[in-house]
């Protein structure tokens, strides 16, 4: 029987080999002791200072909007309730500043002075003593109008359009901190003038009260503010307003994401307020949500009524270190270094030399999302320290970084050179076969693989596979090592036996690993993997809209069935129309897009009309492409909106599964609403 050496062994083990490794760097050797703290980081280059010193990180508060819109229950106990729980649920002291009302807050005509005027229900006391309240929890106070004659909302309430130094002094004098200014009712006069005139009169507000406020220009993208609004306003919208759903979440960051040119301290792309808590997403896409506006340094602004957000969402938005990447004094915002497949990764540069990196899965099933340190910018080291964000754990790493990601999930580290990085433990990495599929009562076979990604190795490993309950998982190979080394891998075979009564759709398995590093600490990670249980088309020729896909890839919005694509929420889309045809059934996407079916072998031909919608006028180029068992069956040229539907067919004769391809046409996205008309399968 084989021992595992002693601790007090171990621990003499890792000092020496920690020393030798530590040594081979040129850093020297430092005292050596399991757990010791990371090295401190060397000195941060200087922020950038505005003369103002506005909003030098993007700011961080509340917006009733998303949560009450113009209801009756956005009124002065609320707001002076949120300030209060933001002192109360620890949120102040997490970072977050501003309370701020949005539209609805005054009566729909002006005084005979021409000054605003509270809805008198809503805030019987009057703005100012809102304001007091939030000043007197240490917080910020922050207040809407629009750029136009009327506010957004149908009641039609005063907006600051030839009042803007009236508002802006009445501002002021209440006591506010930050003003959100809209863009409705604007009489077609040009954006700049609008937003340059009051951001001449919040200055001259100031001036006169010695109270500085942020301007948040929220002109929906419309005139490409992060092209002049430097030395405008501090923060600008970039897109139109968001909703509490994973479509219009993924459709607004990527729009926001090719902008990290623009924002720096005291000018912030703003892709619009945070939906966390509002219960039209899940926990994973809310903090998939919660990492990509802060890797993208965005204004962090709670939307969700804070009475009512469940524990999950303050567990969410109460994550400093996810908090830190955001507010990095540095001020960049994160870049993309690749997205193929739905499988983004995006680093961000920080003020210490380390880079937080983000690997955000966009797709309905669980992906490997892969980088390395040099990939992000960080230098040639011979290891490094991963800190995962939401797990809280470290681990060294020998510049891979790299996770199996759940569906719409994300993996936010931070990734960083240390002098220590040899006491910490190694990285494991645990993936399994991606894309697996069963039909019910099958037996389905998959591999799973865990692999030293660090420079030490990892002790007694083992491996197990769970799943949904009466479901019969077995290993049939080997599922434990006596130890990994750096770079090398455990692979164990799995039978995974699907219940015959198990209804279709996707389910998950969870592959964990357990080991010990050198130091002698137990580790337990966890990594998602699924099966998708499936049933084979129909015999006969059945429209591919009726069947449920097994996975759908979209460039803006969801995939839509028998509508057109709305780019946003689920059900936007209009009748599908190409060159004035209607047709009743088909998807409706956007480039670039790649939608799977199941086929299960049975199958022989799929036909379609294909082309751009109507709804786009003339703007659109795309390519349609038909897959069977990955190789490409059928293609259409490129087409352009000029052109009516043109048929497509292919062969795709004992293929397992079909997908279906819309490529951009090679000249980027732009307006592509791309439809697979009259699209059917033949089994």
């Amino acid at each position: 029987m084989r021992h595992l050496p002693t601790r007090s062994t171990r621990l003499r083990v890792v000092g020496a080999l920690a020393a030798v490794l530590l040594g081979a760097t040129g850093l020297g050797t430092p005292a050596l002791a399991a757990g010791a703290p990371a090295a401190p980081p060397g000195p941060a280059p200087a922020a950038p200072q505005l003369d103002e010193g506005l909003a030098l990180t993007p700011p961080m508060g509340f917006n009733n909007w998303n949560s009450t819109h113009c209801r009756a229950e956005f009124n002065e106990a609320m707001v002076k309730g949120i300030a209060d729980i933001f002192v109360e649920k620890g949120l102040k002291a997490a970072g977050y500043q501003y309370v701020n009302l949005d539209d609805c807050w005054a009566l729909p005509q002006r005084d005979t002075n021409g000054k605003l005027v509270p809805d008198p229900v809503r805030f019987p006391n009057g703005i100012k003593a809102v304001a007091d309240h939030v000043h007197s929890k240490g917080l910020k106070f922050g207040i809407y109008t629009s750029a136009g004659t009327k506010t957004c909302n149908i009641a039609g309430f005063p907006g600051g359009l030839g009042h803007e130094y009236s508002d802006a002094q009445q501002f002021a004098d209440w006591g506010v901190d930050y003003l959100k200014y809209d863009n409705c009712n604007n009489q077609g006069l040009d954006a700049k003038l609008r937003y340059n005139t009051m951001r001449d009169a919040l200055k001259a507000a100031s001036e006169t009260t010695g109270r500085p406020i942020v301007y948040s220009i929220c002109e929906w993208g419309q005139n490409k503010p992060w092209e002049w609004a430097t030395g405008v306003g501090q923060l600008w919208r970039t897109t139109g307003d968001i909703s509490d759903n994973w479509g219009s979440m993924l459709s607004i960051m990527k729009k926001n994401l090719p902008l990290a040119q623009y924002a720096g301290p005291g000018h912030w792309n703003d892709p619009d307020m945070l939906e966390v808590g509002n219960g039209g997403m899940t926990d994973t896409e809310y903090r998939s949500h919660f990492s990509m506006w802060s890797i993208m340094a965005s204004p962090l602004l709670i939307g969700s009524d804070l009475r009512k957000a469940p524990a999950s969402a303050f567990e969410i938005l109460g994550n400093r270190e996810v908090i830190a990447v955001d507010q990095d004094p540095l001020g960049k915002q994160g870049t993309v270094i690749s997205s193929e497949g739905g499988r983004w990764v995006v680093a961000k540069e920080m003020a210490d030399g380390s880079r937080a990196v983000a690997l955000f899965n966009e797709t309905s099933s669980p992906q490997r999302i892969a980088t390395t340190a040099e990939a992000v910018g960080l230098p040639d080291a011979a290891g490094y320290r991963l800190r995962d964000l939401w797990q809280h754990t470290d681990a060294n790493t020998a510049g891979t970084i790299s996770a199996t990601v759940p569906a719409h999930g994300t993996v936010l580290v931070r990734v960083s050179t240390d002098r220590k990085w040899a006491l910490l433990p190694p990285a494991l990495e645990a993936n399994a076969d991606e894309g697996l599929m069963a039909e019910a009562g099958e037996t389905a076979e998959l591999t799973s693989t865990v692999t030293d990604l660090g420079r030490t190795p990892a002790l007694a490993v083992s491996v197990s596979l769970t799943g949904p309950e009466g479901w019969r998982i077995k290993a049939t190979s080997r599922s434990a090592t006596p130890a990994l080394t750096s770079g090398s891998e455990l692979t164990t075979g799995w039978e995974v036996v699907v219940p015959r009564t198990t209804p279709t759709g996707s389910y998950g398995l969870t592959l964990t690993t357990k080991y010990r590093s050198l130091a002698g600490q137990r580790l337990t990670t966890s990594a998602p993997a699924s099966v998708h249980v499936v049933v084979a088309p129909p015999a006969g020729r059945t429209y591919l809209s009726d069947l449920g896909a097994l996975s759908a890839e979209n460039g803006w919005g969801p995939v839509e069935k028998d509508t057109s694509n709305g780019e946003s929420k689920a059900g936007d889309g209009k009748p599908i129309t190409i060159g004035g045809q209607v047709f009743a059934k088909g998807l409706g996407v956007h480039a670039a897009s790649a939608v799977a079916y199941y086929a299960g072998g049975r199958c022989t031909t799929v036909t379609a009309q294909v082309g751009l919608d109507d709804e786009k006028g003339a703007k659109g180029t795309v390519a349609f492409e038909i897959w069977a068992d990955g190789k490409k069956a059928a293609s259409t040229e490129v087409l352009t909106n000029a052109m009516p539907a043109q048929p497509i067919s292919a062969d795709v004769s004992g293929a397992k599964v079909v997908r279906l391809v819309v490529t951009d046409g090679g000249d980027g996205v732009d307006s592509d609403h791309a439809d697979w008309a009259d699209l059917r399968i033949g089994c």
